[in-house]
């Protein structure tokens, strides 16, 4: 059983994690975050030390770091605004955990290179939650591509829209704050730029036709397809088919012409990147590289 610790714990994406380190036969052991509406905790276990204070969780885990190998922690998890994650990890690092931290791992491709030679340094690693990568569908969708390009070759089309309505609150909290989330084009649109090129491969040039505060979009040449992306907080963006069914997110992928659809799917996958990761595997610096520094050119 492994020592799991979580960094932001109060955030919308923390239950997950919580979840997985439970469905995953661990424990967590300590969690930090600012704000202490925190009761999600109870439903996880009752034994979880919380903390307000940054300084008052580090002297609780250098408290455990020197109780023995059955009460230090192995990892931490880490769910805090953007800019703080590249901090939260090398406090990970340091006191001798393994990071698991979401999307985006950093906001610049510099912070990857300080970040590497930490991870030499300590002998710890670093993992990115890369939950599309472990998606059924998408695996299924990578795999067809791969097929056909050694089957006929030649370019593929495609075409994303991703509008996830957000109200005033957004723009007013650290999310609206380009310094610290990296802007549309980061704070949502990582997760799909790093599938797009796991699924196409490498980016060899990109354009913006639209940008502002509450929407982006543009052009990307992969390796193997030439993508046309939208991405949108506003709900002025959604279609009227959206509209008028409610429906407060649109998410739309179109290959060549042909719709593709995953929607469904989403619930356990942060449980299946934690059994990936126990299990030996998970995705590093190396891997989330390439769409980071995609959208810091773009931003």
């Amino acid at each position: 059983m492994k020592n799991f610790a979580l960094i932001g714990a109060a955030g919308y994406i923390a239950p997950r994690h919580m979840k997985a380190v439970k469905d995953t036969g661990n424990r967590l052991v300590a969690a930090l975050d600012p704000h202490d509406s925190v009761g999600i905790l109870d439903s996880y276990s009752r034994d979880v030390a919380f903390f307000t204070e940054f300084e008052r969780f580090d002297r609780h885990i250098e408290k455990l770091r020197h109780a023995g190998s059955d009460e230090r922690l192995h990892y931490v998890s880490i769910a805090s605004p953007n800019y703080l994650h590249d901090a939260h990890m090398r406090f990970a690092l340091r006191v001798g955990a393994d990071a698991i931290c979401e999307k985006p791992l950093v906001l610049n491709p510099w912070n990857v290179d300080a970040l590497m030679e930490l991870e030499e340094e300590t002998g710890q690693k670093i993992y990115n939650v890369l939950q599309l990568r472990l998606h059924p569908a998408i695996i299924s969708l990578r795999e067809r591509m791969q097929a056909e390009r050694k089957t006929n070759g030649g370019r593929h089309h495609v075409k994303l829209t991703y509008i996830t309505s957000r109200g005033t609150w957004y723009h007013h909290s650290w999310k609206g704050d380009i310094h610290k989330s990296g802007g549309v084009a980061t704070n949502i649109g990582i997760h799909f730029f790093d599938m797009l090129i796991w699924i196409f491969g490498a980016v060899s040039g990109s354009r913006i036709t639209r940008r502002s505060d509450r929407h982006m979009g543009g052009v990307l040449e992969l390796e193997h397809a030439d993508v046309e992306w939208f991405l949108s907080v506003d709900a002025h963006d959604l279609p009227d088919e959206a509209m008028t069914a409610g429906q407060p997110t649109w998410r739309c992928l179109e290959f060549d012409g042909e719709t593709f659809e995953f929607s469904g799917g989403f619930t356990d996958l942060h449980t299946r990147v934690y059994e990936d990761i126990l299990a030996g595997g998970g995705f590093g610096l190396a891997d989330t590289r390439p769409a980071i520094e995609l959208a810091e050119s773009l931003r």
